[in-house]
């Protein structure tokens, strides 16, 4: 790990008090948190558990002061950062969102990391120092003239922490930092965190569903109640051994948790053929300066060049495109998913699935789409378009032209399937991260498309809600229906039967 750079003394480590606290969405009936009484002391690490939807990211947010004022929520009790309202110890405190493109703020990889530095007042030197020393941390090893535009979810969520770290505040609330992130950049990342904590013995909150990452590093664990209120809390040991049978109930996922067997599933008539399939970002979509780097072999013409897939999709099949953060799955997913056109090679429809369209779907119409290909993307909010969950499940199904009562049944259908029931008449915007997450597959599923294509589909699940999405998802192979999902969750991969297709660091498709 590198070395901290030395400049002054380290930040001081603050503590926490949460006195009966609770907040409410502007527009919402439920409470997403209330009646949470908690202190965690100055530089304690503590990890915060709790099932999707229980109120673990609102619950960071209002520590770091973002939530807002009364015309974004209502709030009751007491919340204390350092002995003062989180809104007058911002500098004190630093928050890794959900979603890293809510973080991204400037074009350059190095001015976005020293932008929080330059609000702080951090001389130059030093923070062109920092600057280095985080993003070497994270792992995310590019110039910093780097377009940001070019990166992958799981670098801007490593860019997001770099300047987090860069920061140095007293306390850091990290929110799913390694959920899009392969399991080599996951431990870089919880390293990365280690080496900040050792130096400034910050404090630490880390939200993950997923306890064994943070386990060993964490000195304390706290689980929220989806009723309100704390379900338990205590040393990682004790709570992880003395209330295992609630903890399962509640869906935290519990070390070495048995991942349910795969159905066996025959696949059916070929849907879908990729032949010395080619795809990129081309410098031809970039800007003029960036085409002129690209010219020059510059970094976007690196970021640019392709690998080359045969690939055959078939009725019933699955298949799970995986490897490093970075290394093209997403792009991969789009092109099979005719939203990002091939570089090269062939991409063809069987009539099965084109039914009369035509045979490259990157021609495909955005309502030939519809019942044909549907795409999750990795950032659920991409994709919103309404005002309500009910009204976002069932703007596909209106958008073909189905009579009321079947738009009605598919939706009460997809809300119940995913645990959505209770959000149906919430602002999509204003849901957990899981929770957008289950509605953005939710909104795919509602056309009925023969090929489903997956962008890190369990981002953000508890193990109950993981469970939901693997038995729909099995249940769509059985009937037909083919998944093809870009993800870092080999569990879910082995779950649902899929064939595996790895994307290596030189951009080659290895079986």
């Amino acid at each position: 790990m590198p070395q901290l750079s030395p400049a002054g003394s380290p930040p001081a480590p603050v503590a926490v008090h949460v006195g009966d606290w609770g907040w409410r969405h502007a527009g919402r009936q439920a409470w997403a948190v209330r009646g949470l009484s908690l202190a965690i002391e100055p530089g304690e690490r503590v990890l915060l558990l709790g099932a999707s939807g229980a109120g673990k990211s609102t619950l960071l947010a209002g520590l770091a002061g973002v939530l807002g004022g009364d015309d974004d929520g209502e709030a009751e009790g007491d919340l204390r950062v350092g002995g003062r309202h989180p809104a007058e110890a911002r500098g004190a405190s630093g928050l890794l969102l959900q979603d890293p493109d809510a973080q991204v703020i400037l074009a350059r990889v190095g001015d976005d990391v020293a932008f929080a530095c330059e609000n702080l007042g951090v001389p130059r030197d030093e923070l062109w120092a920092r600057v280095r020393w985080s993003l070497e941390a994270v792992g995310l090893d590019l110039p910093l003239d780097r377009s940001t535009a070019q990166l992958s979810g799981g670098q801007k969520q490593r860019l997001a922490l770099a300047g987090l770290l860069a920061m140095r505040p007293g306390l850091l609330l990290l929110d799913e930092p390694t959920a899009n992130l392969d399991p080599d950049g996951a431990r870089e990342v919880r390293d990365a965190v280690s080496a900040v904590l050792e130096r400034t013995g910050a404090t630490l909150i880390v939200v993950e569903h997923r306890v064994a990452v943070w386990r060993d590093l964490v000195d304390r664990v706290i689980v929220l109640d989806a009723a309100g209120g704390v379900l338990a809390d205590g040393a990682p040991e004790t709570v992880l051994a003395d209330t295992a049978g609630r903890l399962r109930e509640a869906g935290v996922w519990l070390p070495d948790e048995p991942v349910p067997a795969a159905r066996q599933v025959t696949p059916g008539a070929p849907l879908l053929e990729a032949a010395s399939l080619a795809v990129g970002r081309s410098p031809l979509f970039a800007g003029r300066r960036a085409r002129k780097r690209a010219e020059r072999g510059g970094d976007l013409l690196a970021h640019a060049l392709p690998f080359r897939a045969d690939i055959a999709i078939a009725e019933g099949s699955a298949l799970a495109l995986t490897g490093p953060s970075g290394v093209g799955k997403s792009t991969l997913a789009l092109t099979l998913g005719g939203l990002m056109p091939a570089l090269g090679g062939a991409l063809t429809a069987a009539p099965a699935l084109a039914t009369g369209a035509a045979s490259d779907p990157g021609a495909w119409r955005s309502r030939e789409l519809l019942t044909r290909i549907g795409t999750v993307f990795q950032n659920p909010e991409h994709q919103f378009i309404a005002s309500t969950v009910r009204d976002e499940l069932a703007a596909g199904p209106r958008a073909l032209g189905l009579a009321q009562s079947e738009i009605a049944a598919r939706v009460e259908q997809l809300l119940e399937a995913l645990a959505l029931s209770a959000l149906a008449e919430a602002n999509p915007f204003t849901l957990s991260g899981g929770q957008k997450r289950r509605l953005s597959v939710a909104t795919a599923l509602a056309t009925r498309p023969r090929l489903l294509v997956l962008d890190e589909p369990t981002y953000g699940q508890d193990a109950n809600t993981w469970r939901r999405l693997v038995e729909l998802i099995a249940g769509l192979r059985e009937e037909g229906h083919a998944v093809v999902a870009a993800t870092h969750d080999y569990e879910f991969a082995a779950a649902i039967g899929a064939d595996g297709l790895r994307l290596d660091a030189r951009r080659e498709a290895v079986a």
